[in-house]
């Protein structure tokens, strides 16, 4: 039972590529980060303020450090995801988030020094040419005869950005609990966002958009995150980052059904391509550890 957490975790952050997408029609990206982050804070407050009263003498000394945080993986990340739901599908951006554990393997060699094994490049390599054939609906040479679609090299720098700010996490690693680490993180994220959210033409959001900041600001940014730290802590790291890899099985399997996105064979031969070689490049990082301990 006790894997159920994870599996749950990445179902809820799977339909996360759904709302995000469906977002796009009733609300705008601005806005939508800006309600998303402003629901989550209004919750966790009452649960956390006393924590972050208690740890403010760490959080001062981080708080360079927590606003880049907060920056990179809820205002940039979040706020570009939403923005490329507007020109591209869900299925793209699930199998291009996928990439994000390859992406961060890389962005560790300049940030925490470490080396690329071959195995790593190997599953880079596959993992890319997934991603090409499925942007080139088939033509694996596809970068290298048109241009990416803007919403899908917004996924990519949406990807770039959360890789860093998970590989930098490690980097700075502050004596906080948790969950007052996402809190404080929240809260000055909302703090970038609002003048953001100024901008928009609609400052109010719809009727049709409150179940999705429901499900942005309860679901995706407190209820999984719980889950996820709970199953870290059952089951450990390396046994619950396997499941990040059925993450865009789940979220293209809701597209189809929820959305009514085609699911073309492209999509079926790039995303096993994408997986495996995600898959593939972590093998080796799990070995390692497993060697070192």
């Amino acid at each position: 039972m006790v894997y159920l957490l994870p599996l749950f975790t990445v179902m809820i952050w799977g339909g996360n590529a759904i709302a995000n997408k469906m977002a796009a029609d009733v609300i705008e990206p601005s806005a939508m980060s800006f309600y998303r982050w402003l629901m989550a804070v209004v919750l966790l407050s009452p649960f956390c303020l006393a924590s972050v009263i208690k740890h403010w003498g760490v959080i001062r000394v981080n708080l360079t450090k927590l606003t880049l945080l907060a920056l990179l993986g809820m205002v940039l990340n979040q706020s570009l995801s939403y923005y490329a739901g507007l020109t591209t599908s869900a299925s793209n951006m699930a199998l291009i988030s996928s990439l994000v554990p390859l992406f961060a393997i890389f962005i560790s060699v300049p940030l925490l020094s470490k080396t690329i094994s071959p195995l790593s490049i190997t599953g880079g390599v596959i993992a890319l040419a997934g991603l090409a054939f499925m942007l080139g609906k088939g033509d694996v040479t596809f970068f290298f005869q048109q241009t990416v679609t803007q919403g899908d090299a917004i996924m990519v720098l949406a990807s770039l950005c959360y890789a860093t700010y998970c590989v930098l996490l490690k980097r700075w690693k502050m004596a906080l609990p948790n969950w007052t680490m996402v809190y404080i993180q929240g809260v000055l994220a909302l703090l970038m966002l609002t003048p953001l959210w100024l901008t928009s033409e609609q400052l109010t959001p719809s009727h049709q958009a409150y179940p999705l900041i429901a499900y942005a600001g309860i679901a995706a940014s407190i209820v999984a995150p719980w889950m996820w730290l709970k199953s870290i802590d059952l089951i450990g790291a390396e046994s619950s980052a396997m499941f990040m890899n059925l993450m865009p099985i789940v979220a293209i399997s809701l597209a189809t059904t929820w959305l009514g996105e085609a699911l073309q064979g492209y999509h079926l031969i790039g995303g096993m391509l994408v997986i495996s070689g995600v898959f593939l490049s972590q093998l080796k990082i799990r070995r390692l550890i497993r060697q070192a301990a």
